[in-house]
């Protein structure tokens, strides 16, 4: 991690404008060299993290890699691509990430979330914005897929509900509310915590959220108070964070969440959770 002083500290925000006084010249070099090859073999990579946070936002922040979005279905072409042009590959995880890495600087390959929830599909292409990116034009990451995407990362070491403010406070209004609401389904109570919380944060922007968007989701909630509670024990705490919830599921006999909601879920190789007898998971 890079700042100005050298010091590894947080990651600094600035305006786009600020950041434009810190370049490193092979950084952009690895990173625009990778996006051209990918675009150039029709893979349709969409741009997201720090850039894509700058074209919606107007936010920087110091970085080292590249994220890179696209169909699980063209990430074993891109990978034989990179691999041929001289970075070293890797599948880093089969339900969401792979890397291309160029001395210290890398490429994140992304084509899901890290819970398996939010995977991407043709419609983060046919909605992507475009924008200049490392002297190229290139697509990037709808507003409603970043916020789709970043609505379940809530670990004790990274939380993104800021950037999901940051978004709504400057495009909420032109949001695809619709649509955003879609994406989320039945996880809607994830997308209104961080309603409820931006309008805590920015109290002059509540605008920026519709007035029958939280009219229809405290409708919602106000109907599940009707409802009994699951007859089954589930923890959906594993949605939003890989680790924090293993006492719940390893000790006091909940089913993780994910093994009834992702599709072809592998188990977690890094934070594994006991088999559970009837369990469909398997093992990586």
């Amino acid at each position: 991690m890079r700042t100005r002083s050298g010091i590894a500290k947080l990651p600094f925000v600035h305006t786009a404008s600020e950041a434009q006084v810190v370049v490193d010249v092979e950084e952009q070099r690895i990173h625009g060299r990778a996006l051209t090859l990918l675009q150039d073999a029709a893979l349709a990579p969409m741009v997201g993290g720090a850039y894509a946070m700058r074209t919606h936002a107007g936010l920087w922040r110091d970085t080292k890699d590249l994220d890179l979005f696209l169909r699980k279905d063209r990430v074993g072409e891109a990978l034989e691509l990179l691999a041929r042009a001289g970075y070293r590959t890797e599948l880093t995880d089969p339900l969401w990430i792979a890397k291309a890495f160029a001395g210290t600087y890398f490429i994140d390959l992304i084509f899901s979330s890290g819970n398996g929830i939010a995977s991407v599909d043709g419609e983060w292409e046919r909605r992507a914005a475009k924008a200049m990116v490392l002297g190229r034009e290139a697509l990037i990451v709808p507003a409603e897929e970043m916020i789709w995407q970043k609505a379940y990362i809530q670990e004790r070491e990274r939380f993104d509900g800021a950037d999901i403010h940051h978004l709504l406070r400057c495009k909420g209004a032109q949001l695809d509310w619709r649509h955003l609401l879609g994406r989320f389904g039945e996880h809607w109570p994830i997308l209104f915590g961080h309603l409820i919380s931006f309008r805590f944060s920015f109290p002059s922007d509540r605008e920026q959220i519709p007035s029958w968007v939280m009219k229809e989701l405290t409708a919602r909630l106000a109907a599940t108070e009707d409802q009994p509670a699951a007859s089954d024990r589930v923890c959906r705490g594993t949605l939003l964070s890989r680790q924090q919830y293993l006492a719940e599921v390893n000790e006091h006999g909940y089913r993780d969440a994910r093994e009834l909601e992702v599709q072809d879920w592998p188990g977690d190789s890094r934070w594994p959770v006991k088999p559970r007898h009837g369990s469909r998971r398997t093992e990586r």
